[in-house]
């Protein structure tokens, strides 16, 4: 995966770039250390409060490959929204790995963002009689007893990232497997630190439902600056519900800038989003804005390509996440005991390691409109 590459070029990215950031009399905090650190613990906990497995610890021996080939086994691959470069290397990672599993994908499915189209969509995949269903829940409470259902008829559930609330991990599904979200919001805290020497004003846009990663997020971005960076106040936050995420991000950034002419950073939740913060602050004038957020999608990274607003964010491992997913959905054909949280490190992106990040964040090569950004 590259992930020892990435450390050490950061590390010496940031080391040569920035230094530490004073934030209190007599202690100092070390930018590259700190985001150094965090891509090798996960700071995240799981639904129940677990503690992550990596996801290195997650195999199938070759004798329990092919036992699981021999089962021709079938999955259904069903989306809260997939309309973003982190969905789509997701299910990229999955079919790439079932493939080799034997196993065929006969469905995927987009519930944009709706608990009632999931729903539906579980529905009419179960009449397919799948035996594996890999998830992410739009609400963890109106789509519960959708999955409930499917579990009682012996589907092997595993979620992405969130879970359906009242179900009992490693009895009703094998397993959850996430990034480290709240480690995400963490580095997205640090890169905008070092960015704004540790002082400065800034706004929040986060995500208005009740979604456990994107919650995890949040929390991290605020305590870290909290607890880190005294010169750094959080003086605006506006809540996003979707489903146009762009839009309404970029409705909330403007009406942060309206009421805060000094406003020097904006956090926002994830890439989407993080484009509409991107047009408010253009239609302002503010090109001196610092924006950080969560996520490597394309745009952003050409944001970032050209010294945009975009000048840091926490990646997650989308594909990675995909094939961790579809071993796992072979631990439950198997009866294998699985881990009930399993996640993966976030990778800290600046523009000084970007081309080396997409890499290893989407195992692709990189898109020429990012090469030719860089130029």
């Amino acid at each position: 995966m590259g992930r020892l590459s990435s450390l050490i070029t950061l590390a010496l990215a940031f080391a040569l770039a920035a230094g530490s950031v004073r934030v209190a009399a007599g202690q100092e905090v070390d930018p590259a250390k700190a985001l150094a650190d965090i891509q090798q613990t996960p700071l995240s906990k799981g639904p129940h409060g677990e503690n992550p497995v990596p996801a290195s610890a997650v195999t199938l021996s070759s004798d329990e490959m092919a036992k699981v080939q021999g089962l021709k086994a079938r999955a259904a691959i069903v989306m809260h929204y997939a309309g973003n470069d982190w969905a789509r290397a997701q299910v990229a990672g999955l079919k790439a790995q079932f493939a080799k599993m034997g196993i065929e994908v006969i469905a995927v499915t987009d519930a944009g963002f709706k608990p009632e189209k999931q729903v539906s969509d579980i529905e009419t995949i179960l009449a397919q009689k799948p035996q594996i269903i890999v998830s992410i829940p739009t609400d963890p409470i109106s789509t519960a007893l959708a999955y409930r259902r499917a579990s009682e008829r012996g589907v092997k559930l595993v979620f992405m990232d969130n879970v359906p609330q009242g179900l009992e991990p490693g009895k009703e599904y094998i397993s959850v497997v996430s990034a480290d979200n709240y480690g995400n919001g963490v580095v997205a805290a640090h890169l905008m630190a070092k960015i704004l020497h540790g002082k400065g004003q800034i706004g929040l846009i986060y995500h208005a439902a009740d979604f456990f990663v994107t919650r995890q997020r949040y929390d991290g971005f605020k305590k870290t600056i909290a607890e880190h960076y005294p010169g750094m106040k959080i003086v605006a936050e506006r809540g996003i519900g979707g489903p146009d995420f762009t839009g309404d991000a970029d409705r909330a950034a403007s009406a942060i800038l309206t009421s805060n002419r000094h406003l020097t950073g904006m956090w926002v939740v994830w890439d989407v989003p993080a484009e509409g913060a991107i047009s408010a602050a253009r239609s302002w004038g503010r090109e001196d804005l610092v924006i950080t957020t969560c996520d490597l999608g394309l745009n952003v990274a050409i944001d970032m390509a050209q010294n945009g607003l975009i000048k840091g964010l926490g990646a997650q491992r989308p594909y990675d996440q995909g094939v961790t997913e579809a071993l796992l959905a072979g631990y439950g054909l198997l009866g294998k005991p699985a881990p009930v949280y399993v996640a993966l490190p976030a990778l800290p992106v600046t523009r000084e390691n970007l081309l080396e990040a997409w890499k290893e964040v989407y195992h692709t090569e990189i898109p020429s409109s990012i090469t030719r950004s860089m130029q």
